[in-house]
């Protein structure tokens, strides 16, 4: 992948609004909601692995390999690439005391993922980006190219030490494929950990139907593993928003690139990592789901890749966006979604905790995956039916609003001036 050559040493000027940034954002949250959903309305493992709940015909297998295959951490590493954009953009204005401001944004960003995480979706990832914006400034200076290679070095180191123990569990799956004898109880562990065994799934369905009180403290006992959380997820999400100010010092985010150009990048991110994802989705088929397998191709081998899919889906929608769909409606539409990022996210969370938590409709573990991905396009429409209104009454949405006015620690205005 290069963005090199013509790429600027400065970041491009965001006096204005850029629509097609804004659409991509849009574009990155609703991705998001296509995963999200299996996180709130079936057993954690299902997330991975479709054999955990359901998941035996061909149409969910099917399902499932196109979401692990397009979908799964390609908008996460997405929504992740458009916040280092962000910081960049921001730290690259001119104003009064950019790092203290800054700061101050990513300690109210923390609050706000912490709380999200205990009361509504404890894969939030607001935390994360948090932790890993108070790193940013050391790149806010760098140049393209040594933002590129510090993403290339993230994610390389994070792929070697996790694949030290993942080359350990394959073996073992060798091994047992292959019907040499081996310890059983390591097997054990592997189907309590990722995969469908009974008691982690019995423990799975009564999570879903504890009380919200019951979730608040439990979830409240388990903040000690929120920080693991956050270690093990920072280097990928790093690495994307090291990705993402590159994308924009070069240009390509800036809305700089031709559409050409921008075609290119993301035709070569898709041959870089296509091949691999489908050859993994694949080897996941072939094994009928071993849990070792899949475990291991999703939370590890496929890492890189996604994070470089999610980088040509940049560079194809800039081309869109930007292009062919400039000014078109459905631009304008994403392009709100995008504005009210942070507001559309958490209110996700609520449209699928109305749904699936036991204080909602109570349909957690009720339903199998097709009709699960037809449920994630309720908080979609909504998203796409109320962030134009919205925006056109309010210069902000109500997150947006709350979390810039706690970090300057003043009233910001949130009602448009009458014309």
């Amino acid at each position: 992948m290069s963005v090199s050559g013509t790429a600027l040493t400065a970041a491009p000027s965001a006096k204005h609004r850029i629509e097609a940034l804004d659409a991509l954002r849009g574009l990155a949250v609703i991705g998001i909601a296509l995963m999200n959903v299996i996180a709130f309305a079936m057993p954690a493992n299902a997330y991975l692995n479709p054999r955990v709940w359901g998941g035996t015909d061909v149409l969910e297998t099917t399902l499932w390999a196109l979401g692990f295959v397009f979908v799964e951490d390609k908008f996460r590493a997405l929504f992740a690439m458009m916040f280092g954009a962000g910081v960049a953009i921001l730290l690259g204005k001119d104003v009064p005391h950019p790092l203290r401001s800054h700061y101050a944004r990513m300690a109210v960003l923390l609050a706000i993922g912490l709380a999200h995480a205990v009361l509504l979706a404890n894969n939030d990832v607001l935390r994360i980006y948090a932790v890993c914006g108070l790193l940013l400034p050391i790149a806010a200076r760098w140049p393209t190219r040594r933002l590129l290679w510090a993403a290339v070095l993230l994610l390389a180191g994070q792929l070697a030490v996790s694949g030290w123990f993942a080359w350990g569990w394959l073996h073992y799956w060798y091994q047992y494929a292959s019907g040499m004898p081996v310890d059983l109880a390591a097997r054990d562990m592997a189907e309590r950990t990722y995969g469908g065994h009974p008691d982690t799934i019995a423990y799975s369905l009564a999570q879903g139907a504890e009380s919200f009180a019951g979730r608040l403290a439990r979830r409240l006992s388990d903040l000690p593993m929120q920080g693991r959380f956050i270690v093990a997820s920072m280097p990928s999400a790093l690495a994307a928003m090291l990705l993402g100010m590159a994308l924009w010092r070069s240009g390509l985010l800036a809305g700089k690139w031709d559409a050409a150009r921008a075609r290119r990048l993301a035709r070569n991110c898709a041959l870089a990592s296509l091949p691999v994802l489908l050859a993994l989705a694949a080897w996941d088929i072939l094994s009928g789901f071993d849990a070792i397998v899949t475990a291991a191709n999703a939370i590890v081998i496929s890492a890189p890749f996604d994070v470089v899919l999610g980088a040509g889906y940049a560079a194809l929608a800039m081309a869109l966006f930007g292009g062919a769909l400039k000014d078109r409606a459905i631009t304008r539409r994403l392009a709100a979604v995008g504005r009210l990022a942070l507001t559309n996210y958490l209110a996700t969370s609520l449209v699928f905790a109305a749904m699936f938590a036991s204080w909602g409709l109570g349909l957690f573990g009720e339903v199998s995956r097709g009709p699960i991905l037809l449920l994630a396009l309720v908080p979609i429409a909504l998203m796409l039916a109320w962030s134009p209104m919205w925006l056109a009454r309010f210069r902000q949405g109500p997150a947006e609003w709350a979390w810039r006015s706690l970090a300057g620690l003043r009233a910001l205005p949130f009602r448009r001036r009458e014309t």
